[in-house]
């Protein structure tokens, strides 16, 4: 075989397992493995429909390009070669070919940025938003807040909802089934109503993450100290599945997004149960609990929301995130403890700094602190904390 005939196998060898990996890995709008799909996700949206059709305009372009450029380059080669004869050519500064090699590229460039612009203008355009959400990523869940609407006021936490134990650790295999939507669940699901104009408000309270939904053609970075927005108007319902797109830290790859989209009586149905579910979970801030009530209380709150840095058994992570066991906080004063739940701390001893945890309710963060203040080698003072203290606290 020649050297020409194996450098062709060998191209077409690397294209054919390049589409196979593809087909294999591309997932379908509702974030789901499917066979030979090569292309970007089904688009919901006006706007990533524009984006699909860009990106297949911009492609023929570049294909055409480079058939044309290399198709010219080895034919001259191969037509010109020194041992059929032929001498090189003396001329050079051409002026038509000087005009046309920088006119050419400029039209081309003209053309494919006409309509890029003319998307990404529409991209901005979060005017005249329906309803609008704001999204508060954070090491690593998302915080939604419903700011308008019939949905004004609902607020919670969304977090992964695959079982630890599918997931496995480094070495270990995981255990049990994993589901299909694997690393994509969430506890609680952003719902919105289809065909309405959704905007989101986007900001971190600690590192720089991202909501990204690719059917909605939506990526948008959230910056802590900063607000950003970004909007979508699905056409049709479904779950639609995203994640975090920026390296956000250790746990990045546990920061799903999903939007559930459904009719408008589906949403007012939704939004009817999850204002009760928020007024049963309200509780009473003057309501004085038992230090055994807080602790169990302290200790899911703390499952939920800080073992991933300060680890279970509250030693954290050394060099990266502080040590709650023996730790002069929690040992200290409780009002000290308090602040740093309600507004985070930059010590600076640290690269990953205490986010502010005031979206937690009044009784959470005083069963958390009560958690803390009682476990492992821990035996502050004073030893509990009642919601209304922490009200107290967060009114000042």
């Amino acid at each position: 075989m020649t050297y020409a005939k194996r450098l062709h196998a060998l191209m077409l060898g690397l294209a054919i397992s390049a589409s196979g990996l593809a087909m294999a890995a591309e997932p379908d709008v509702q974030g789901r493995p499917v066979e030979f799909q090569l292309n970007l996700q089904m688009p919901v949206t006006k706007i990533a429909t524009e984006i699909n059709d860009l990106h297949t305009w911009m492609m023929i372009v570049c294909m055409v390009i480079f058939v044309a450029v290399f198709g010219v380059m080895f034919y001259s080669v191969f037509k010109h070669r020194r041992s059929k004869g032929h001498k090189p050519a003396t001329f050079h500064e051409s002026t038509a070919v000087e005009i046309a090699w920088t006119v050419v590229p400029f039209l081309i460039v003209i053309g494919m940025a006409l309509p890029a612009t003319k998307t990404v203008v529409a991209m901005k355009d979060t005017s005249n938003a329906d309803i609008t959400i704001k999204a508060t990523g954070m090491q690593w869940k998302w915080g939604y807040d419903y700011l308008n609407g019939e949905g004004a006021g609902i607020s919670f936490l969304s977090n992964l909802s695959t079982p630890r134990e599918q997931v496995g650790s480094p070495g270990v295999a995981p255990v049990g089934t994993r589901t299909e939507n694997y690393l994509m669940e969430v506890d609680n699901e952003v719902v919105v109503p289809v065909n309405k104009k959704i905007r989101i408000v986007l900001t971190a309270n600690d590192v720089i993450h991202a909501w990204m939904i690719p059917a909605f053609g939506v990526k948008q970075d959230a910056i802590p100290g900063f607000v950003r927005d970004t909007w979508f108007k699905s056409t049709r319902t479904g779950t639609f599945r995203g994640q975090c797109a920026e390296l956000c830290g250790k746990e990045h790859a546990f920061m799903p997004i999903v939007v559930k989209v459904v009719s408008d009586a589906e949403y007012t149905n939704w939004v009817a149960g999850k204002q009760k579910e928020m007024a049963a979970l309200a509780d009473d801030p003057s309501k004085v609990w038992t230090i055994d009530e807080l602790k169990e209380r302290g200790g899911k709150v703390f499952g939920t929301n800080c073992v991933a840095c300060h680890q279970a058994n509250g030693k954290g992570l050394p060099g990266a995130f502080a040590s709650l066991d023996g730790s002069p906080v929690v040992n200290g004063p409780k009002a000290d403890q308090i602040h740093v739940l309600l507004h985070g701390q930059k010590s600076g001893k640290f690269p990953g700094e205490m986010p502010a945890w005031n979206t937690l309710s009044d009784t959470d963060i005083a069963a958390v602190i009560t958690y803390t203040r009682n476990s492992w080698s821990n035996k502050a003072a004073e030893n509990i904390v009642q919601p209304a203290e922490v009200l107290a606290a967060r009114t000042k």
